[in-house]
Parts: C-alpha cells; sequence; structure tokens
C-alpha cells in the first residue's frame, strides 16, 4: 500500500464541464440536519469554481427529500414516485443522504430501478454496510479485531429483562476498564447511544436505543484512541487510503453526536500525533479490506479504536455514504494530502458517472 500517512500528492481533477449532476439531501432518518449540511456544502464545493477552473459541471440541480416523504427540486414539490422522472436529464446523482432509507439501500434500489448512475455503493454494499450486527460478522470472519458484543431485540427485552441484563453484564467485565457502548443496530451519527460505565445505567441505556429502533448492539467498551480512516476512489479507479483523523472527545465524553458536529465538540487531528506509525498503517490496511469485503464503493469511512498500548485496532464500524459537511472527516483527511473539497467532490461525483447505472 502506498504510504499516505504525510505525503501530499498532486491529484488529478476530473473534467465534468459536460455533465449534469443532483446532489440529493434531507431524507427521514434521525440524520436528516447533517444531510442538509452535506448537501449545502458538496453543491456549494461544485459551483464554486476558482478562476480559470472550468472542470466543474455543467448544471447541478438540488433535490431535497423532504420529511413527509416527498421531494423538492428547483423549487417545485413533487411525490417521491416521480423524482425519477424529474431527474431523467441528469447524468448523476451525487447522494448526500446519511442514515435510514438514504443509506441502507432503499433510495439505491431506487436509483437502480431507474437506471439512474448515483455516487456512493450499491443496493447491497449499502444494506450491510447498515447493519452493525451482520458488518461484525462478515469481518471478523476475515479476521478483523472485534470488540466482544451481542445483538438484543425489544421483544426479548419486554419479555424478560433480568434474563437480557444477566447476558449483558458479564461484557463489561471483557475487557480492562470495563463498560459498554449500547447503540441502535442500524443508526449513525451515533444517534440513540450511549456510553454505560455503571451496570445500573444498561436498562436506560436498552431503552433509549429501541426508541430508535427495535435491535440494539451491545459492546464492550475498549480504551483506547480512536480514529477514522477514510477510502476513496480515485480518478484512475483505484483505491485510496486517506491518512488517519486521530479523534480526541471532550473528557468523559466519547465521539457522539454533539462530539461530531458541534463547533466546541472532539478534537480532530490529522495527520495523527499519538500512536505508532505501524498502527496507523495498520489501520489504513484494515480500512482497505473492509471497504473491499463489504462491498463498498465510492468512498467509505472505517471507525477503529486503538487499545492503549497496542499497535492492533479493534474495528467500530464503517459508513458508506461518510458526512461531506465542513466539519466532517473524510474531507479533513483528503486536505491532508492536498485534496481540496471541490476536488474531492468532483472525484465523488467522476466515480459514479464511470460507474454508471448499477444492478444489485
Amino acid at each position: 500500500m502506498k504510504d499516505t500517512t504525510t505525503t501530499p500528492l498532486d491529484p488529478d481533477v476530473p473534467d465534468l464541464s459536460g455533465v449534469s449532476v443532483a446532489v440529493l439531501s434531507g431524507g427521514r432518518s434521525t440524520e436528516r440536519a447533517v444531510s442538509l449540511a452535506s448537501g449545502r456544502g458538496i453543491q456549494n464545493a461544485l459551483a464554486n469554481a476558482p478562476e480559470g477552473d472550468d472542470r466543474g459541471p455543467a448544471r447541478l440541480v438540488g433535490v431535497e427529500w423532504l420529511e413527509d416523504g416527498r421531494f423538492a427540486i428547483d423549487g417545485r414539490e413533487g411525490e417521491l414516485g416521480a423524482l425519477l422522472a424529474a431527474l431523467a436529464d441528469v447524468d448523476v446523482v451525487f447522494s448526500a443522504l446519511h442514515g435510514g432509507e438514504g443509506e441502507n439501500g432503499s433510495v439505491q434500489g431506487l436509483f437502480t430501478c431507474g437506471d439512474l448512475a448515483f455516487t456512493g455503493s450499491s443496493v447491497r454494499a449499502s444494506a450491510i454496510g447498515m447493519d452493525k450486527v451482520f458488518v461484525r460478522a462478515v469481518l471478523a470472519e476475515r479476521g478483523l479485531r472485534i470488540a466482544p458484543g451481542a445483538c438484543v431485540s425489544r421483544s426479548d427485552w419486554e419479555r424478560d429483562p433480568e434474563a437480557v441484563l444477566d447476558r449483558l453484564l458479564a461484557l463489561g467485565e471483557r475487557e480492562p476498564g470495563g463498560g459498554t457502548f449500547v447503540k441502535p443496530r442500524c443508526g449513525g451519527s451515533s444517534v440513540g447511544t450511549s456510553m454505560v460505565e455503571v451496570a445500573s445505567e444498561l436498562g436506560s441505556a436498552l431503552t433509549r436505543a429501541f426508541g430508535y429502533e427495535g435491535e440494539a448492539l451491545v459492546e464492550a467498551r475498549i480504551h483506547g484512541l480512536e480514529f477514522a480512516a477514510g477510502v476513496v476512489t480515485t480518478p484512475d479507479g483505484e483505491l485510496l487510503a486517506l491518512p488517519l483523523v486521530e479523534i480526541r472527545p471532550k473528557a468523559g465524553r466519547f465521539f457522539d453526536y454533539e462530539e461530531k458536529y458541534t463547533d466546541d465538540g472532539a478534537l480532530e487531528v490529522c495527520p495523527p500525533t499519538s500512536g505508532s506509525r505501524t498502527a496507523w498503517r495498520r489501520m489504513q490496511e484494515l480500512a482497505l479490506v473492509a471497504h473491499r469485503e463489504l462491498g463498498a464503493e465510492g468512498y467509505s469511512r472505517s471507525d477503529f479504536i486503538l487499545p492503549h498500548g497496542e499497535d492492533e485496532p479493534v474495528f467500530l464500524e464503517l459508513n458508506t455514504l461518510p458526512g461531506m459537511t465542513a466539519r466532517s472527516l473524510v474531507p479533513l483527511a483528503a486536505s491532508a494530502l492536498g485534496i481540496d473539497f471541490r476536488t474531492l467532490c468532483l472525484w465523488i461525483a467522476a466515480d459514479g458517472l464511470r460507474r454508471g447505472a448499477r444492478r444489485g
């Protein structure tokens, strides 16, 4: 693997001057606000070219998926079923959706049925990537290190909470330092996620997670440093492992929604300064493995915990449509290689166009 920890690149910039691009954002998931911010950032990057740069799209169309299930395009609102017809003259859809139907393969299926080219992963990879339990099973089989964990359903919890607690309490004792994390099985942006430090908090954490969906993933807490490892497809179709981003939440916090998205949230350091170069390269290698094994396309972000004093990381999860806001980690990592936000957006749009309409 090419060493991309600190070495800047001279990135190629694809020419999209004859291409029409629709940027889709919004949706009905708990990550709607983040999606709208991603959409604005992508549109601004593609629209605002430096002087003398004529490689941007010939036409940009902003599409918002509204909370009531309809869509708005060019100031007009319509039913979701009419979206394909409204996008018939668009060359590629740049999806800035996050979570829920926007990331779990549902919208990707709509585009696939309509023979539309779109950015990001296919139906199958999108569905797999959103399911934390399935991702854990696939990558554990591939040899990645996974935190001890268990999946719990709302029905099991309501039927016999004491039996569920007995099964889960031992997880908090499996790793040095103790504690667990409780997460909705298919959620994103840490919405509904709780860090549980004492056993008496486990029940309320499960109840919170079940407020978002019917199954929760409970994992042993791994005490260590958190890193994000982005992967992006270059204009020549090769996968590039981006520099790692080291994540430092405020004391006593984890990388939750507020730490991710507020101005006074977690400190994000790229290139990282903690851990060894061996560990950094290992996480980049494993991000490429996860991307390939799960069938991700275009770009992705894998999250890891590096236990204190070790060089072998613990895989947490993979995002097939990571954030593209001003505070997002993939753009930050790309910038450390000399790939500015506009160029990154052009790369992603060009990859979706190159892949064209997909099946499955």
